[in-house]
């Protein structure tokens, strides 16, 4: 699909995938690519399960994922799928009880690592599950814990093995006539991680679930997410994402929607534009777009915000989005509208100014789009 025919340098062509539902979200084929995150609470606390799901939903997370690990999870998450404002898929590893357990539960997705679950006897049983509770089913392929067999015959973890697995897996979901599946094939390493999601890009039709696994912190997790994640996306490889970080899943979802945003694969919220300022500044740029970021969270309306400290970049910039601000001298800047040059406003208002207008914009944006249905 070209997302931008009149900037053919901004053509991204997504692969042709078939599409399955998670719970109420469609993923793959022209759907847009679902961001996920997982909780990190004990999923026997309820409570603090359920409060981190919905801050994710909040933040933007289509899909959230959660642990089961044991049978008192299980009973747990039956509550926690009842109080979810989004689907809930259920993270299974070693017993095939849990998977079994958690379809019964209301989980709207299964996701098995095909490496720990078991033999093909017990993969049936939980596909039998998913199928009677109409629970779609990840495979996900992990190089972490290959089949022995795969590390035996390649030697160590690399593309061939993780595809060799994957496919192997789709083979008994296809054999037992269930197509209602997706696939990740996730490394710590970027290369390994990109070569085999290529892989398996070619050979299945499946949707993609995309991730850069155990990616690591805030900073430096984001970083080798938006390398990983944004070369394959750009590809056009990828039905939904989970950004892996060592943080607050929050966090998680805020960096996968930035990621697609700066493709033009997702929008929502508010993009700031903001230079790095120097001595050329106008006024405190960096606390301006810190304390911005915060005010403006409550916006999900899609609009474009230019915070530029000086008129080098400022005017430019401000052609470019619906609000803009750009720093002059004698402690005022100039507000742009629309792209146009408006009126000053001094450094010391300039903050719940832009907010005032940022606010007003989006409520006219909704307006339109909403006269527009």
């Amino acid at each position: 699909m070209s997302l931008n025919h009149v900037r053919p340098w901004r053509d991204i062509y997504r692969r042709k995938s078939r599409q399955i539902m998670v719970g109420n979200v469609p993923v793959g084929g022209d759907a847009p690519i679902a961001v996920q995150t997982m909780t990190n609470t004990l999923t026997t606390d309820v409570a603090a399960t359920v409060a981190q799901v919905q801050a994710a939903a909040e933040a933007g997370a289509d899909i959230v994922r959660v642990s089961v690990p044991d049978e008192a999870s299980s009973k747990a998450l039956k509550e926690i799928v009842r109080e979810s404002p989004v689907p809930i898929v259920a993270d299974i590893h070693f017993h095939y009880r849990r998977g079994i357990e958690a379809a019964e539960a209301g989980a709207a997705c299964l996701r098995i690592n095909p490496g720990n679950i078991g033999d093909e006897a017990r993969v049936k049983e939980v596909i039998k599950a998913a199928r009677d509770h109409n629970c779609s089913i990840r495979i996900g392929v992990n190089a972490g814990s290959l089949e022995k067999h795969l590390l035996e015959k390649y030697g160590e973890p690399c593309p061939e093995a993780m595809v060799e697995s994957g496919l192997e897996h789709i083979r008994i979901l296809q054999d037992n006539d269930f197509h209602e599946f997706k696939i990740s094939v996730k490394a710590s390493d970027v290369f390994l991680s990109a070569a085999a999601y290529q892989g398996i890009a070619e050979a299945t039709d499946a949707p993609i679930h995309l991730g850069i696994t155990e990616a690591g912190g805030l900073v430096s997790g984001t970083i080798k997410s938006a390398i990983g994640l944004g070369n394959l996306l750009w590809m056009g490889i990828g039905d939904t994402i989970r950004v892996s970080l060592s943080a607050d899943p929050v966090e998680e979802v805020k960096v996968g929607f930035e990621i697609l945003k700066s493709l033009g694969l997702r929008h929502r919220g508010v993009n700031i534009i903001s230079c790095p300022s120097c001595a050329r500044q106008g006024f405190d740029v960096i606390k301006t777009v810190e304390t911005l970021e915060r005010r403006l969270e409550h916006i999900k309306t899609p609009m474009s915000l230019s915070i530029i400290g000086c008129v080098v970049n400022g005017p430019g910039e401000a052609l470019m989005t619906d609000v803009g601000f750009t720093g002059g001298g004698a402690g005022s800047g100039m507000v742009y509208l629309a792209g146009k040059a408006s009126h000053k406003m001094s450094n010391e208002q300039m903050i719940d100014h832009i907010v005032e207008q940022v606010e007003r914009k989006a409520a006219e944006l909704d307006a339109a789009a909403e006269a527009a249905e």
